[in-house]
């Protein structure tokens, strides 16, 4: 998607406070509103503005979009990095992709997706009113999630200081993970968001859970997925081979007569927890020789002869 330059549309500095915000906003509202300006792309300009200030305004949307935008410029192509948004904590209302100020922040959703985790509302009785929930992402490995760990996590908040700036501030939490969390469950934290009000309780703190790239296996939901090479006469005559898990290396009987692309289950080998279990599949992937020397390349020659196969009648061909 097109990177948008909030602040060059607003025409203030990225160390510009949020009054000099809201003062160069209202006075650019004015002079693009469409029942003022006469100009061609008067409305388009408003709206483009409010996207702008829309987030701008908010020290939680400035913080996280100021924590990928300072490479980039106006109107570049670009695509965040996966889980770029990990570690930053913001509050239960989330994103709605609602924009109050005449125009939909259609970059800023389609960056976060229309995050929405509760409606941001706190609960009164009796001038009593409990804290509100907060939300972050974390990265853990698959290994943690599959034998369950201990993990010291930092996450930043976003503060606005003295002089009307937003900055973030770190703090680090001690996270048990449980055995057999899946990516994108949460970890409630309780007590661990803002304050209550009135001797209210405090609000919880949800961890949302996100993989990190693994060099072997990858998730989806519950099951772990491998893919192993294997010599073509493992996979043509059948054999016993050595494979990695996540929790250590098994032996794998390959069936004779094998192709690539097939899949062997390991069973209760994936994601596993008290209630629910995975497995892990094998996808195999043939490795082919490469002939060096003329005895190898006969080698290729003499099967072609004496085995020979229409691997492409399926395609008609």
């Amino acid at each position: 998607m097109e990177y948008k330059d909030y602040y060059d549309i607003l025409g203030v500095s990225r160390q510009a406070t949020q009054e000099e915000i809201k003062r160069s906003y209202r006075k650019l509202a004015r002079k693009y509103h469409p029942d003022v300006c006469k100009e061609a792309n008067a409305e388009n300009k408003f709206q483009e503005l409010g996207e702008a200030y829309e987030v701008l305004q908010d020290p939680e949307k400035r913080a996280a979009y100021d924590k990928f935008g300072s490479n980039w410029k106006n109107g570049q192509d670009f695509e965040p990095p996966p889980h770029w948004d990990a570690g930053f904590e913001f509050s239960g209302s989330g994103y709605t992709g609602q924009n109050q100020h005449g125009g939909h922040s259609d970059f800023f959703e389609n960056l976060f997706g229309q995050r929405n985790y509760g409606d941001g509302r706190a609960y009164q009785s009796s001038f009593r009113m409990k804290g509100e929930d907060h939300h972050a992402k974390i990265v853990i490995s698959l290994r943690d999630a599959y034998t369950g760990a201990k993990q010291a996590i930092t996450l930043s908040k976003p503060v606005v200081d003295e002089q009307g700036r937003v900055t973030t501030t770190p703090h680090t939490l001690h996270v048990s993970i449980p055995k057999g969390i899946i990516e994108g469950q949460r970890i409630r934290l309780e007590g661990q968001g803002l304050p209550g009000i009135g001797g209210g309780e405090s609000g919880d703190l949800y961890l949302e859970i996100a993989f990190a790239d693994d060099p072997f296996f990858h998730a989806e939901k519950r099951d772990i997925y491998l893919t192993l090479p294997v010599a073509p006469w493992e996979a043509a005559l059948g054999s016993t081979v050595t494979v990695p898990t996540l929790d250590g290396n098994v032996q794998l009987s390959i069936p004779a007569g094998s192709q690539g692309g097939r899949k062997l289950r390991l069973k209760g080998k994936g994601l596993c927890s008290a209630k629910a279990s995975g497995d892990m599949y094998v996808v195999l992937r043939i490795v082919l020789p490469k002939p060096k020397t003329e005895a190898q390349k006969k080698i290729y020659k003499d099967m072609a002869e004496q085995m020979p196969i229409s691997p492409r009648a399926e395609l008609g061909v």
